[in-house]
């Protein structure tokens, strides 16, 4: 019976411990690509640690249970982990879970339909702002101009993600500028971080109390841009990638005293005039060796007391 147990204090002291241990860290804006692995690695690694004791908590409670999850495994496997019937609490941590990776799997599809939704709206949206001529075929353009005056340019995911960009950009953005902006973009449609935003967005809508979902929402859509921002620099260099945001932000007030919506701009540009040196390819591997583990634990309490009992 001490396995459930463990892996769910496991899992509580992951969601404690690791936040704040990325949060203190300072490499995460040198290398968000790396930092966007650790967090999800910790979040997996979370959640696996709640699935995996609740099947064993199953186990304990219901002899059915028991039967299937061990059915394919020696008897000495099942005594390993001495999943006695009996357990007072073993029903109700199980139940408990059960219906928390029910409420996660609601989450994530009401996430999903409400960005299909959202993504049909602004298809429709752009379809009034630059129809189809004769002929043409919805979403066979890559990359759609619209007449505007606000310089503007945006991503819309999708089967056929499309690129779309303002003629205020146009007039706006210089010499390889708009290339920037459109690396920038690309980057987000080439590693789907729609995907890493959708999934961060509904943990933390289910589970608003738990903060380490929270702050993995908050660190998805801060460390997507800085990784943006990084695949852009990396082809036109900082100096070009940083203007070209300056030149799409400075009339929507960002760049004042006041605080808004876009008040990780100024950082971003900062970031790109004063990049900190990166981290060494050998000290990159180590930390995403390290953040491999915390998923992989879990796994490892869960099977050593079977695998013990095989050998």
């Amino acid at each position: 019976m001490t396995v459930p147990v463990a892996l769910l204090l496991l899992g509580t002291l992951v969601a404690l411990v690791a936040p704040r241990l990325l949060a203190r860290a300072d490499w995460i804006e040198r290398e968000p690509i790396v930092a966007l692995w650790a967090w999800q690695c910790v979040v997996a690694g979370v959640l696996l640690c709640c699935g995996l004791s609740m099947a064993l908590s199953a186990a304990a409670a219901w002899q059915a249970v028991r039967g299937q999850l061990f059915a394919p495994a020696p008897h000495a496997v099942m005594e390993a982990y001495a999943l006695r019937a009996g357990a007072p609490w073993a029903p109700v941590v199980a139940v408990a879970l059960a219906l928390g990776a029910a409420w996660t799997g609601a989450m994530l599809v009401r996430e999903v339909f409400g960005a299909r939704t959202r993504r049909r709206r602004r298809r429709a949206e752009l379809l009034v702002r630059s129809p189809l001529l004769p002929g043409e075929q919805p979403g066979a353009d890559r990359l759609v101009v619209l007449e505007g005056e606000r310089p503007d340019a945006w991503w819309l995911p999708g089967a056929t993600p499309q690129l779309v960009v303002t003629t205020g950009a146009l007039r706006r953005l210089k010499g390889r500028q708009l290339d920037a902006v459109l690396a920038h973009e690309m980057g987000h449609a080439r590693w789907r971080h729609d995907w890493l935003l959708h999934c961060s967005g509904a943990l933390a809508a289910g589970f608003p109390q738990v903060r380490v979902f929270a702050a993995f929402r908050d660190e998805m859509h801060r460390l997507v841009e800085l990784a943006a921002d990084d695949a852009a620099s990396r082809r036109f260099g900082r100096l070009t990638t940083a203007l070209a945001l300056v030149e799409l932000n400075e009339d929507r007030g960002v760049f004042g005293p006041c605080p808004t919506p876009q008040a990780h701009v100024p950082q971003r540009v900062h970031r790109l005039l004063a990049p900190a040196p990166r981290l060494t390819p050998a000290h990159r591997l180590r930390l995403t060796a390290v953040a491999a583990l915390v998923p992989l634990i879990p796994l490892l309490v869960a099977f050593v007391p079977g695998l013990r009992a095989l050998g």
